[in-house]
């Protein structure tokens, strides 16, 4: 295999265990096998790659993949889904609220993500932000009123640091750039998807508030909040990627083949 082409059609399959014809175009991503389990439920569709690092599921022409957790993988699945080329990626994610008043079950629709991670520093210089398709994330936010829903918006600090919560200097350092959110792969998904000319939005659920002491991820509370929140979330997904196929939206934000000539 001498191209990126040739090494993505076969490992997109051999991470899924999927043959690249039986994707759909529109796809959601997911950390989290229960969102695999109820999305199978909802579309009535059987789950693939149990014995693979990724599960999947497709109903039509959506498919949903748990691609696992962290910016490495982010980048991983990325730069897999160029085999198939679809026409938008959707991540529905989990993320730490840094505000207070946000709490437990709430949605962020970000309006961009800061890269702290370091994986799309292998993409792009670090002064290019890390944004989504603005046409997808209004299809979001349609579908979040639609289900009488409020949202906030902001900015997500992306990490590859899973323990953090007792670092005092780095929660200042979060304080300081007044982000939103904190998570681990929505500015690697950002910023990989524009790399890879993938239109790609987010709609995080709020699992944690890790700048209190009572606030921080446990297995109970994580639990608790997939039991109340996780159904709903994946419904609102389904449903902004169903209303972009039924209307027949586009959800590029730019002429990504204005660059093509020279390859930037």
């Amino acid at each position: 295999m001498n191209t990126k082409q040739e090494i993505v059609e076969n490992w997109l399959p051999r991470y899924t265990g999927v043959p690249l014809e039986n994707f759909g175009k529109y796809i959601l991503l997911t950390n989290f096998k229960d969102y695999i389990k109820h999305f199978a439920e909802l579309m009535d569709t059987e789950i693939h790659g149990l014995d693979r690092p990724m599960q999947s599921a497709t109903k039509g022409d959506i498919t949903i993949i748990n691609f696992q957790m962290g910016s490495a993988m982010a980048a991983t699945i990325m730069d897999l889904l160029t085999a198939i080329m679809p026409k938008a990626v959707l991540f529905l994610g989990k993320t730490g609220s840094l505000k207070s008043y946000i709490g437990l079950g709430e949605l962020i629709l970000p309006i961009a993500a800061i890269r702290g991670e370091g994986a799309s520093n292998d993409y792009f210089p670090p002064e290019v932000p890390a944004l989504p398709a603005f046409n997808l994330q209004k299809a979001i936010s349609t579908t979040i009123r639609d289900h009488n829903r409020e949202y906030w918006t902001g900015t997500v600090y992306t990490t590859n640091r899973r323990v953090w919560e007792h670092d005092e200097e780095f929660k200042n350092y979060l304080r300081k750039i007044r982000t939103t959110a904190v998570d681990m792969e929505t500015a690697t998904l950002f910023s990989v998807g524009f790399f890879n000319r993938i239109p790609t939005g987010a709609l995080l659920l709020v699992s944690d508030q890790p700048m209190q002491p009572d606030g921080i991820k446990t297995e109970a509370s994580d639990k608790k909040v997939t039991a109340n929140f996780a159904l709903e979330h994946l419904k609102i997904g389904i449903e902004s990627l169903q209303q972009l196929i039924n209307k027949g939206w586009t959800v590029k934000h730019l002429r990504f083949d204005y660059y093509e000539g020279d390859n930037s």
